[in-house]
C-alpha cells in the first residue's frame, strides 16, 4: 500500500491486553482514545477495558499502513473510541465521530450529509454493533459505513434494517450448523447451552436450537445470562446457572457468552471441581482471559470454532517495538505501558515487566509481553477489513500507480458503493479461507493455549459421550420417549433382529430363518425328525424286525404243519392275523425319516386298517371258543354255530374301519406341519398333523372297542387258548389308556407315543402268537404220541 496505508496497519489490535493488566474503563475519559491524522479518516470502535476487575484477555487494536504506494499521495488517518463493551457510550463514540465542531448537524435530507469520517471500523461484539448500525442508517442508511471484523450476529445481515453494515467473517447461521455438525459427528446428542441476552446470544441460540433439531440433536438445558456484566443479580445468576449444568446429565455445554461471563461461570464451576467439555462460540474461544485465568485446567475440555485466520508479515516486529509516532495520539500504549513498565512499589503487580525499574522511560522501554499476550492471528480480520476500504478508497479516487486524482472529501455512501463492487474480491484474495478453525485448547502448564486441529484429539483417542441415554446394542430396539435422543432399549422380539445400534425398529426376519429374542442376525431354522441315525430309529427298526422274524417264523410254522386237523382249521385266519400284524409294523416304519403327505396318510391308515384285521381275528376265534363253551346242548350249539362265520365277521369289521379312514382322508385328512419346537432352539418339528382329531379319535376307538369285545369273550370263556387274548387285549387297551393323554399333550412327541403303542400293542398280539404256537405245538406232541 501507499504512504497513507504505511502507519495504518496495526492500529487495529489494541483490544486484548489492557484488560489483562486489570485496567478498568473510565465513562468519564476522553471520547478519543487514539487518533493519527491524515487525508480520510476512519472511525474505529474498539472496547480496549471493561468494567469487570482483573480481565485479563484484551488486545490492542491498530490499523496496517505500509509504504508500498497503493494510494499515492494520499495518507489515512483513524480515529479510535472505547465504547466500554457499553451500548450507550458506542452511540456516544459515533455521535462524536460524526460531529463538525463539535456539534451533529440535523438535516431534512441527509443525502448532502458528509463527516470527517468516511467509514467506521465496528465493535467487537454484536450487541454493540447493532445499536451503532441503526444509529448510521439516520444518515441515509448508504451513506455511512460501518465493517466489523468479529460481530458475527446473524442479525446484521438483514440488508433493510443495517443497510449499511458489512463484515469480513462469516454470519453466526454457519457458526451454528458448524457446531451442530460437530456434535452429531461425535454422537453428542444430549448437550446443554448457556447464552447471553443480547441481540448476539438470542439470534445464535434460536438459530443453534434450529440447527441441533435437523441433527437429532437434543437439549437438555437452556440458561440466559444478563448482557450487562455489572447487573445486580449476576453473581446469584451465575450460581444458579452453575448448578444447573452440574445437576444435568449432559455432558457437553455449549456456551455463548461474552469471555467474562465464562471466567465467572468457571470460578463458579471449579469450587466442585464440575467438568464438562466446552464448547466455545467465536466470542470467546480465543479468550486470553479465560486462558489464563486460575486453575482452568480443572474445568475439563474445551474447543471451539474460530474464523479462519493468517499470520501477519512484520506484526511480530512492530509488538516489540511499540511506539507513537509523531504527530499521532494513543492513550492506550501510554497506558499499557505505564502499568507494564512502572518501578513504583504500590502499582507494581503481576504484570509489571522485570525490566521496570532498570530503565528510564517507560513510554520508550519494550519487551516480548505482547508476543505471548497476544493471538497474532486474531487481528488478521482487521487486516482484510482495512484492505477492503482501502480498495474501495482507491476505487473512489481513481488512483494508479502515481496519483489519486479523485476529491477526498467525497460522500460517505460512495465508500458503499464502491464497497459493493470490491469488498467479496478483495476479502476473499486478502483471506483466501472463508469459514473456521476447529481449536482444542491444550494444557501449558497452569494455562491454556489453542491449537487448531481440525479434528478433536484428547488423551488416548477416546471421544467422550454425551448422551440422554446409552446406544441401544445390536439385537434392540429404542423405545422412544417424549424427548427424542431420550429412550429405552428393549429386546428384539422373536423372529426379528437389529444388526445396528440404536436401530429404531427391530427387522423381521426372512422365510426360512428364525431369532431368538436379542437376536443380532436371524439363523435359518434346524428341520427335526425322527431320522434313521436317531438311536429311538435304531431300536424301532431292531424291535420291527425281530417282531416280522417271529411273524415269519410262526407263519413257515403253520406252512410245515398246515394238512394237521389241528393247524388246518385255523390257518387262513392266523395268516390273515399274521398278515394284518405285519401291515401295522410296516407303519411303524413310515414314522422314521422326513414326513411327505403321502407317508402321513399312510402311517395311519396301515396301521388302522392292519390292527383291526389283526384283532377282527382274534374276535372270532375268541367267538369260536365262546360259542362252543355257552351250551353243552348239540341242538343248541348247531343254532350258534349259525353265527359263527369268521370271515363274514373279519370282511365286516376290517370293512367298517376301512370306511372310518375312507371318511377321516377324504374330508379332513392328515397333512404335514412345521412348528416351532418348544424344546430345541430355533427347530422347527416336521410332524404329520392328525388333520380332524375326530377322525383319528375313531379309528381307535374303534380298535378300543373290538379289543374290548374279544377281551369280553375270551374272559367268559377261559381256556388254555384264551387266557394269551385276554392278556393281549389287556396290554393293548393299557398301552393306550397310558399313550392317548401324553399323545394329546405333547404335541412334540407324538410320533414317539403312537410307534411306542403301536410296537407295544403287536408285541401283545405276538405274545398271544406265542403262546397260541406253545398250545398247538403240546397239542400236537400228544396227539403224535397217542
Amino acid at each position: 500500500m501507499a504512504s497513507c496505508v504505511s502507519s495504518l496497519c496495526f492500529c487495529a489490535l489494541w483490544v486484548a491486553v489492557m484488560s489483562g493488566l486489570g485496567v478498568r474503563c473510565d465513562d468519564t475519559a476522553s471520547l478519543s482514545g487514539a487518533y493519527a491524522p491524515g487525508d480520510i479518516i476512519i472511525g474505529i470502535l474498539g472496547s480496549v477495558h471493561s468494567k469487570v476487575k482483573d480481565l485479563q484477555d484484551r488486545v490492542l487494536r491498530e490499523f496496517e499502513i505500509n509504504d508500498s504506494g497503493f494510494l499515492p499521495g494520499i495518507r489515512l488517518g483513524y480515529l479510535m473510541c472505547d465504547p466500554c463493551v457499553y451500548g450507550t457510550k458506542a452511540l456516544q463514540c459515533v455521535e462524536h465521530m460524526l460531529a463538525i465542531n463539535k456539534t451533529l448537524a440535523v438535516f431534512a435530507d441527509n443525502s448532502n450529509f458528509t463527516s470527517p469520517v468516511k467509514v467506521f471500523m465496528g465493535e467487537r461484539y454484536s450487541e454493540l454493533s447493532i445499536p451503532v448500525a441503526k444509529l448510521l442508517s439516520l444518515y441515509m442508511i448508504p451513506q455511512v459505513i460501518l465493517i466489523s471484523c468479529t460481530s458475527s450476529s446473524p442479525a446484521l445481515s438483514d440488508k433493510l434494517r443495517y443497510a449499511s453494515f458489512f463484515r469480513v467473517i462469516p454470519s453466526d447461521v454457519y457458526q451454528t450448523k458448524a457446531l451442530a455438525k460437530l456434535m452429531a459427528y461425535f454422537n453428542w446428542d444430549w448437550v446443554g447451552v448457556v447464552s447471553i441476552d443480547d441481540d448476539y446470544g438470542k439470534p445464535a441460540l434460536e438459530n443453534f436450537l434450529l440447527d441441533s433439531k435437523k441433527e437429532h440433536i437434543c437439549v437438555d438445558f437452556q440458561e440466559l445470562l444478563p448482557n450487562y456484566l455489572g447487573f445486580i443479580n449476576i453473581e446469584q445468576r451465575i450460581t444458579e446457572v452453575a448448578n444447573r449444568i452440574r445437576s444435568s446429565t449432559a455432558k457437553v455445554v455449549l456456551l455463548i457468552l461474552r469471555p467474562e461471563l465464562v471466567e465467572m461461570l468457571f470460578q463458579e464451576l471449579i469450587k466442585t471441581n464440575t467438568t464438562r467439555i466446552w464448547i466455545a462460540s467465536d466470542a470467546w474461544s480465543m479468550a486470553r482471559l479465560v486462558m489464563k485465568m486460575k486453575n482452568i485446567n480443572k474445568v475439563g475440555e474445551i474447543f471451539g470454532f474460530t474464523f479462519i485466520t493468517s499470520n501477519i508479515p512484520g506484526f511480530e516486529d512492530y509488538l516489540q517495538h511499540l511506539t507513537i509516532s509523531s504527530g499521532e495520539k494513543n492513550d492506550f500504549i501510554k497506558e499499557y505501558k505505564q502499568i507494564r513498565f512502572n518501578c513504583s512499589s504500590d502499582q507494581q503487580s503481576e504484570h509489571t515487566s522485570p525490566i521496570a525499574c532498570n530503565i528510564t522511560d517507560p513510554q520508550e522501554a519494550n519487551d516480548d509481553y505482547l508476543l505471548h499476550a497476544v493471538h497474532l492471528t486474531k487481528a488478521y480480520s482487521q487486516r482484510v477489513a482495512v484492505y477492503a476500504i482501502a480498495h474501495a478508497i482507491k476505487k473512489i479516487l481513481q488512483c494508479n500507480d502515481t496519483a489519486c486524482s479523485g476529491n477526498t472529501n467525497f460522500m460517505p455512501w460512495q465508500v458503499k458503493s464502491a464497497h459493493y463492487l470490491f469488498i467479496t474480491a478483495k476479502i476473499n484474495k486478502c483471506n483466501n479461507k472463508n469459514g473456521y478453525d476447529l481449536i482444542m485448547w491444550k494444557d501449558s502448564g497452569d494455562e491454556r493455549i489453542p491449537d487448531s486441529v481440525g479434528r478433536f484429539l484428547i488423551k488416548n483417542d477416546k471421544v467422550p459421550k454425551s448422551r440422554c441415554s446409552k446406544p441401544c446394542p445390536l439385537g434392540t430396539q429404542k423405545n422412544i420417549s417424549s424427548i427424542s435422543c431420550c429412550y429405552t432399549c428393549t429386546n428384539c422380539s422373536e423372529g426379528y433382529y437389529s444388526n445396528e445400534t440404536d436401530q429404531l425398529t427391530c427387522k423381521q426376519c426372512p422365510e426360512g430363518f428364525w431369532s431368538l429374542p436379542g437376536s443380532r442376525e436371524c439363523q435359518k431354522w434346524s428341520i427335526w425328525f425322527l431320522e434313521w441315525s436317531a438311536a429311538y430309529s435304531i431300536v424301532v427298526m431292531i424291535g420291527t424286525v425281530i417282531g416280522a422274524l417271529l411273524l415269519m417264523f410262526s407263519f413257515i410254522f403253520y406252512i410245515l404243519h398246515r394238512e394237521k386237523p389241528i393247524i388246518k382249521g385255523i390257518l387262513v385266519i392266523s395268516c390273515l392275523m399274521k398278515f394284518g400284524l405285519m401291515v401295522s409294523f410296516g407303519g411303524v416304519i413310515l414314522f422314521l425319516g422326513s414326513p411327505n403327505i403321502h407317508v402321513c396318510r399312510a402311517q395311519q391308515t396301515m396301521y388302522g386298517l392292519g390292527f383291526t384285521l389283526c384283532v377282527s381275528c382274534i374276535l372270532v376265534k375268541a367267538l369260536h371258543i365262546f360259542l362252543e363253551l355257552m351250551s353243552s346242548n348239540p341242538t343248541k350249539q348247531r343254532e350258534l354255530r349259525k353265527f359263527d362265520k369268521p370271515f363274514v365277521i373279519i370282511g365286516i369289521l376290517t370293512a367298517i374301519q376301512a370306511l372310518i379312514c375312507i371318511f377321516w382322508m377324504v374330508f379332513d385328512p392328515v397333512n404335514i406341519e412345521e412348528k416351532q419346537s418348544k424344546t430345541q432352539l430355533l427347530t422347527l418339528n416336521r410332524l404329520c398333523t392328525q388333520g380332524s382329531m375326530y377322525g383319528f379319535g375313531a379309528m381307535h376307538v374303534y380298535i378300543a372297542l373290538l379289543a374290548v369285545v374279544c377281551f369280553g369273550l375270551a374272559f367268559k370263556g377261559r381256556d388254555d387258548e384264551t387266557d394269551p387274548i385276554v392278556f393281549s387285549m389287556l396290554i393293548h387297551l393299557f398301552a393306550w389308556l397310558c399313550f392317548i393323554p401324553v399323545f394329546i399333550t405333547q404335541y412334540e412327541s407324538r410320533p414317539i407315543v403312537q410307534i411306542s403303542g403301536i410296537m407295544v400293542s403287536n408285541y401283545g398280539v405276538i405274545f398271544w402268537l406265542q403262546s397260541l404256537f406253545d398250545i398247538i405245538h403240546l397239542k400236537l406232541f400228544l396227539t403224535l404220541e397217542h
